[in-house]
């Protein structure tokens, strides 16, 4: 009997809890951050520090301190990431590398029914180059470098990928309005066939206010999300309130994805680190997520 790899679950997971499509490397479509995770995932219209480089690379123009984030993120069925992003000021531009290592565990290969034969872990990696800068007033641009491997079970292919983005601060204080092309790029093959990137397209505002005479900070996202080979949109929805700088809740929504919508969150912050936690639950019985993030800034 020929060699059957189980790795059905793989792919299982990812587009099942994801979107509908003919993509590989689904890790790319995870969260970065549990803050804006949260907030609906709304990243590419909201993120303002380090997280930036996971989503659109432009919000990181002006950013001169240093910060750095670590996440976990315990997914569903066995899949787990590791993230560290940095940002630091270089010769006067934001300079940001990102890193990305998320394992899919305990994939049986079977030869014959009943007990497998033996079991592997797939492999995915992303390391990343982000600067930020003004073009004109009021506009800022900002790019991505990805280096991408995928390894599974004998197999391994890399690639690169490419991120585009432009933040517009408006005349209205505290609105910004936010674009962003991600995942352009291209694979070696992986066996016989190139794995395809999800090239998706974001856009939308955020708003950021303070309640007069308080200490109370809000924050309201709004994005446009479009996976450019599949016919499904999504809305990513995010609201985060602040107090005193110390506590803040957040919760979002998103639409377009048969197995999850809401998500929910907590973060504390003491001086120059920052605690992050967010929660998100899923249907049809896949369990449910929660990821974890922790930030310095000096």
């Amino acid at each position: 009997m020929k060699k059957i790899i189980l790795i059905l679950v793989v792919f299982a997971t990812y587009t099942f809890s994801q979107s509908a499509g003919n993509t590989g490397l689904s890790f790319l479509k995870f969260g970065f951050g549990a803050k804006n995770i949260a907030m609906g995932d709304a990243g590419a219209v909201s993120a303002n520090d380090v997280t930036a480089l996971f989503y659109n690379p432009s919000r990181l123009a002006g950013k001169d301190d240093t910060e750095i984030m670590l996440m976990h993120n315990e997914w569903i069925q066995d899949v787990r990431s590791e993230v560290l992003g940095i940002v630091s000021e270089v010769w006067g531009l934001p300079v940001a590398l990102g890193f990305n290592v998320t394992t899919v565990s305990d994939i049986e290969v079977r030869t014959r029914p009943g007990e497998p034969d033996t079991k592997f872990n797939a492999n995915y990696f992303f390391g990343s180059l982000s600067t930020g800068f003004g073009i004109v007033e009021g506009i800022d641009f900002g790019f991505s470098a990805k280096y991408l491997y995928e390894g599974i079970f004998s197999d391994e292919s890399t690639g690169w990928g490419f991120d585009f983005g432009l933040n517009y601060k408006t005349s209205f204080e505290g609105l910004t309005a936010s674009a962003v092309i991600k995942n352009l790029g291209s694979m070696n093959n992986l066996r016989n066939e190139p794995t395809k990137l999800p090239s998706e397209v974001r856009v939308g505002p955020a708003y950021h206010f303070n309640l007069s005479e308080s200490k109370i900070g809000i924050t309201t996202a709004a994005e446009f999300q479009k996976y450019l080979s599949t016919d499904d949109i999504h809305f990513n929805l995010g609201a985060e309130g602040t107090y005193d700088n110390t506590i803040a809740l957040r919760a979002g929504y998103q639409t377009g994805y048969e197995s999850r919508g809401f998500t929910g969150g907590v973060g504390l912050m003491w001086g120059a680190i920052r605690f992050d936690y967010a929660f998100l639950p899923f249907s049809y019985g896949l369990g449910n997520s929660s990821i974890f993030s922790l930030q310095f800034s000096f």
